[in-house]
Order: C-alpha cells, then sequence, then structure tokens
C-alpha cells in the first residue's frame, strides 16, 4: 500500500467523521474513495458493494438479530426489579452496598441481554432513585451503573464476540463465549471493590446484613431469567446447539418468560420487533461497511504493512501488546465498538498470533479494551445513555469514573499478561 492510498484513506475517513456524517456511512465511503485510487469509478463502487453483501452473508451473524430481540425481551418483560432484588440480597453489609448491588444487576442483566446500553438504561433508570433515596449522589451512582454495565459485553452471550468470530475469520464462537466469564467477572469484582472504597471515603452508606431468606426468596424470583444463561451456555458447551441456534432458542425463551411474568402483551409484540428490526439494521449496515473497508485494507497489504512495522519497533511482546492496547484505547475514544473490532482484528490479529497469542485470549484482550471506550466521550454510547438516565452533566461524572477506569485498565492488564485467566475454562470445558 503506497503513501498516497493511507493518506486517501485516512484523511477521507476523518474528514467524513468531523463533518458528522454518520459512522457506517464514512466506512464505506473511506473505502469507495481508496479503491477509486487504484480502480475505475464504477468498478470500484461494484466492487464495495459487492463486499459488503458477501460480508453478511454468513450463518453466524443470523445470531446477532435474534440475540437483539432477545434482549428487547428481556429489557421490557421485568427482568431488571427481579435481578435488583436479587443481586441486592447476595451483597448484603458491604460498604457501599447498592453500588454493589448496581454492579451485580448490570453483569446479569448485560449477560442475559447482550446490551451495555440496555443495561445501563434498565438498571440505571430503577437504581438511580434507590440510591439517591440512600444518600448517595447522582454523579457516583451514574459512574458505577455506566462502567458495570460494559461486563455484559465480556459475559456471554454477546454479540460483539460473534462479530469478532467473523472477523477473525472463524475462531469459535463457543470458546469465545466460554472464555469472557472470568474476566467479565474479574472486571465487575474490580468496580465493587473500587466503588466500596470510594463510597467509605465518602461516608456512603453500607448494605443491610444478610439473610438466607432472603437470598433464596430473590433468587426464586431471578431464577427463570438466571435459566437462560445455563440454557444457551449450557446447550452450546454440550453441543446440543449451535450460537446461531441458541440465539433462537433465547428468543422462544425470553418470549415464553416474558408472557408470564405478564409484563409483556400481544399487542406489544409489534413495538417490540420493530425496535429490534432497526437496532439490526443499524448494527448489520456498520458490519457490512466495515468488512468492505477491512477487505479494502487487506487487498492494500495493510495488515501486512502494519504487522512489518510494530515487529520493527521491538520484538518483546510486552512492549507490542501495550502498544496494540494504547492503540485501541484511542480508538474506542473515536469509534463505536462494531466497527472497531471488525476493522482492526485483520489488523492486529496476525502481530498477536506471530507473538504466540491465543486468537480467544486475543478477542476477549480486544472487547475489555473497547469495552473502556463505551465509557468515554466523545463517542461513548454507555456514557451517554448513563448519563441521560441519571440526568447528571458529564462533567459530573467524570470525577467518580475515574477510580473506575483505574481498575477497568487493571483488569485489562491482568487479562493481557495473564492467559489463564481467560483460557483455562474454554481449555477445561472445550477440550
Amino acid at each position: 500500500m503506497d503513501g498516497i492510498e493511507v493518506a486517501v484513506m485516512v484523511i477521507s475517513f476523518l474528514a467524513l467523521l468531523s463533518l458528522g456524517v454518520p459512522v457506517a456511512w464514512t466506512l464505506g465511503l473511506t473505502a469507495m474513495l481508496t479503491l477509486l485510487t487504484t480502480m475505475d469509478g464504477l468498478v470500484a463502487v461494484g466492487t464495495v458493494a459487492q463486499r459488503m453483501a458477501t460480508g453478511l452473508d454468513s450463518f453466524s451473524l443470523l445470531a446477532i438479530p435474534f440475540f437483539i430481540l432477545a434482549g428487547q425481551l428481556m429489557n421490557r418483560g421485568g427482568l431488571a426489579r427481579r435481578l435488583i432484588d436479587f443481586a441486592k440480597a447476595l451483597v448484603g453489609p458491604l460498604p457501599g452496598g447498592l453500588a454493589a448491588v448496581n454492579v451485580v444487576a448490570a453483569m446479569l442483566f448485560g449477560a442475559i441481554a447482550g446490551s451495555a446500553a440496555a443495561a445501563a438504561s434498565a438498571i440505571g433508570s430503577i437504581m438511580t432513585k434507590r440510591m439517591e433515596d440512600e444518600g448517595y449522589p447522582r454523579p457516583f451512582s451514574a459512574a458505577v451503573n455506566i462502567t458495570s454495565a460494559t461486563t455484559g459485553l465480556i459475559i456471554p452471550p454477546s454479540n460483539i464476540l460473534i462479530v469478532y468470530s467473523l472477523a477473525s475469520g472463524g475462531v469459535s464462537i463457543a470458546a469465545l463465549f466460554v472464555a469472557g466469564y472470568v474476566p467479565g467477572i474479574l472486571t465487575g469484582l474490580l468496580l465493587i471493590v473500587a466503588a466500596a472504597i470510594y463510597a467509605r471515603r465518602k461516608g456512603y452508606p453500607n448494605g443491610e446484613g444478610w439473610s438466607a431468606g432472603l437470598i433464596l426468596r430473590t433468587f426464586g424470583g431471578a431464577m427463570p431469567s438466571l435459566l437462560l444463561l445455563v440454557v444457551v451456555i449450557g446447550g452450546i458447551v454440550a453441543g446440543v446447539f449451535t450460537a446461531t441456534e441458541a440465539s433462537a432458542v433465547a428468543v422462544a425463551y425470553c418470549l415464553l418468560l416474558a408472557f408470564l411474568y405478564g409484563e409483556i402483551k400481544l399487542k406489544d409484540l409489534p413495538e417490540v420487533f420493530t425496535e429490534s428490526v432497526n437496532t439490526t439494521a443499524i448494527v448489520l449496515l456498520l458490519v457490512s461497511t466495515s468488512l468492505a473497508l477491512s477487505w479494502v485494507m487487506s487487498y492494500e497489504n495493510l495488515p501486512q504493512a502494519i504487522t512489518e512495522g510494530l515487529l520493527g519497533i521491538s520484538d518483546n511482546p510486552i512492549v507490542i501488546l501495550l502498544l496494540i492496547n494504547l492503540i485501541l484505547l484511542v480508538v474506542g475514544i473515536f469509534m463505536d465498538m462494531t466497527p472497531a473490532v471488525l476493522i482492526f482484528t485483520p489488523i492486529f490479529l496476525p502481530v498477536a498470533i506471530k507473538l504466540g497469542m491465543d486468537p480467544v485470549h486475543f478477542g476477549i484482550m480486544m472487547v475489555l479494551n473497547l469495552c473502556i471506550g463505551l465509557c468515554t466521550p466523545p463517542v461513548g454510547t454507555v456514557l451517554f445513555v448513563g448519563v441521560g438516565v441519571a440526568q447528571v452533566k458529564i462533567t459530573q461524572v467524570l470525577r467518580p469514573l475515574m477510580p473506575l477506569f483505574l481498575v477497568m485498565l487493571l483488569a485489562l492488564l491482568l487479562v493481557t499478561f495473564f492467559p489463564p485467566l481467560t483460557l483455562w475454562l474454554p481449555d477445561w470445558l472445550l477440550e
């Protein structure tokens, strides 16, 4: 790839973004403008269109609309309140008890719904008022809600891990799903510790005492929802069905559960389906244009050039992985997670493989890294959902966010440089 093509790609991408062009259109136009330096106009347009269409021709991608629909059904079906009650019983008398409740509830809800934004909205809309009534300021509750909502993107089932599997050329979705448990739970536990220390320093109230009866009672209310994780992940690990088939099972189960809870009626289904279709269309348009740009970069040999460049800086794996993480942290600030995974996986995965890194390990590291970007301006979708739900300004949230950012970075470093955290569970269950 010569200097002209690189310049066209970088300048067109940054210019379109700065003009406020939607990210999906920016990616597609950047791919087309780059190809125009080496192809005729009609050929470039036809190539981009073809790559967008063939990129979506994947059985694995069918799981995304189904998991989105399952998440919508769970979001509307009364799940959040039951999970919060169960989380409160589990947390007991910890310092900053309701902050820990927020984290646990967001982990559970995010894992089931598969959406960080849905978790931030559903859990935040309930917990903000509860925490305020017990003496927690809204900026602190918003900060806890924003960061904890991202754990559901690592704890399966997770749409973004399916996207990574596609971008990486077919890394096992089952292995990625199982590998996400320990890093996701570790991140949640570190957030609980950081929130507890912050709450104790500020004099926020502790949680209520433990009660075996309360735990059992609230577990009974939350168990049907939690059983979804057992059905979906257990079925995939046992080989009963694929991840795509599991997504359809999840929809059927969520629909049944929503009707049993009585919080969704038949008349509500058209609205739920419409919201799911809108979300799916946005996600898949991003996927298609991202894949087109990824193909253009591959066609122009950009990944090979970057691989050689990074390995030319140093042959020390620690230095290279730190560099990759630093680049991804910057990327996450300015780009949404789905296009970031689709564009940068083909660039950095070959580097990681040359360093001896397992593709499953790299995928979890990459997603955890980009989760931090969801909590930062100017593109942090979860940040904007969290402050909107809490009705606070971004500037008010930044200070309580800092210690939570630091522990997310600590979790990222642990996952990056201690592979067994990610790989021991899939090695054990899927061997």
